[in-house]
């Protein structure tokens, strides 16, 4: 015989029953999964932490240690004391640092003269048709692509006083009453115009292959039309192809002036920043001061004297640049 229910499976059956029906449950989604390379956010940061790093190591930490040097008086093996701004007083009294102001925009405006002139008229040039143009196109990157200072040290043998090719060819021509009559390295005047020489050798390449490939974005039809028109050639470049050339010519400009105005490779290494501070320039006068004598403060004085200069130079050709862009 079945045993009667007891009395707490009666009550259980009954809550049971009395109790209403549970909604359904919702299953659980999974977590999306952090996937920062999806977020434009973090994607950005990824991208540019390689950039900012390195610009923060070799441009914006030497920036500040000069900065902090130029208003010390530290020397190699002394940190030195605060000085404010006693090392730039100094050098406006330094006849020196005069000289080297003015040979460092003397220098930067002719290098960049020749350089516009020369660029374009090869620019001009190779954008014709001619037979072996690209190998000629190639052949002109040669000065810019050898390294600097291997190119130099060819160019100082060549300005020799004793081995010059240059006083021998000279000589040939008559020019000069006797082999070697030019010491191109140890006279002041010489010497600055050696380096520049150097300079603009170095630096056409760079204007002429940028040029041509502004010459390359000017669509040939303008010039035809012209040319039916009965406009005569320097007419056409002075209407058409100099106007649509400027934007182009102007940032190469300015990649050019801050190039030159910061040089220091030539200049050391043909002439060392002699004879008698001659051919100084910003840079190599900062050398011979912070390394050549230990004054790190004064050196840091010099580099950063510079800068006013030259980012006046850019402001005023940024503002030039975009006002020819917006006509």
């Amino acid at each position: 015989m079945r045993e009667p229910p007891s009395e707490k499976s009666l009550m259980a059956v009954t809550t049971t029953d009395s109790a209403e029906p549970s909604a359904p449950r919702t299953p659980r989604m999974p977590k999306p999964k952090w996937r920062p390379l999806e977020d434009e956010r973090w994607l950005a940061v990824v991208l540019l932490l390689p950039t900012m790093t390195l610009l923060g190591l070799f441009i914006a930490y030497p920036f500040v240690k000069g900065i902090l040097l130029s208003v010390s008086s530290a020397r190699v093996g002394v940190p030195g004391e605060y000085v404010g701004m006693e090392n730039f007083k100094r050098l406006l009294s330094d006849p020196i640092f005069k000289m080297v102001v003015w040979n460092t925009c003397w220098y930067t405006l002719v290098t960049t003269i020749f350089k516009l002139l020369l660029g374009l008229w090869l620019a001009l040039l190779l954008n014709r048709e001619f037979k072996f143009k690209a190998f000629t196109r190639a052949f002109i990157l040669l000065p810019f692509i050898i390294p600097t200072v291997l190119s130099t040290f060819a160019w100082k043998w060549m300005f020799d006083p004793t081995f010059s090719v240059l006083n021998w060819i000279l000589f040939k021509l008559g020019f000069i009453t006797r082999y070697g009559g030019l010491n191109w390295l140890g006279d002041g005047n010489l010497a600055m115009w050696s380096i520049i020489i150097v300079n603009i050798w170095r630096g056409v390449p760079f204007f002429a292959i940028s040029l041509l490939a502004g010459l390359q974005t000017i669509s040939p039809d303008l010039n035809e039309a012209a040319a039916i028109d009965g406009a005569k050639p320097w007419q056409r470049f002075i209407h058409i192809t100099w106007p649509l050339l400027l934007p182009v010519t102007m940032v190469v400009v300015l990649f050019s002036v801050i190039q030159t105005f910061a040089d220091f490779q030539i200049v050391y290494v043909m002439t060392g920043g002699g004879p008698a501070n001659a051919p100084h320039l910003f840079a190599t006068y900062a050398y011979q001061l912070g390394v050549g004598t230990g004054l790190l403060s004064q050196g840091a004085a010099i580099s950063l004297a510079m800068f006013p200069i030259l980012f006046a130079i850019v402001i005023v050709q940024l503002l030039y640049i975009r006002r020819v862009e917006t006509r």
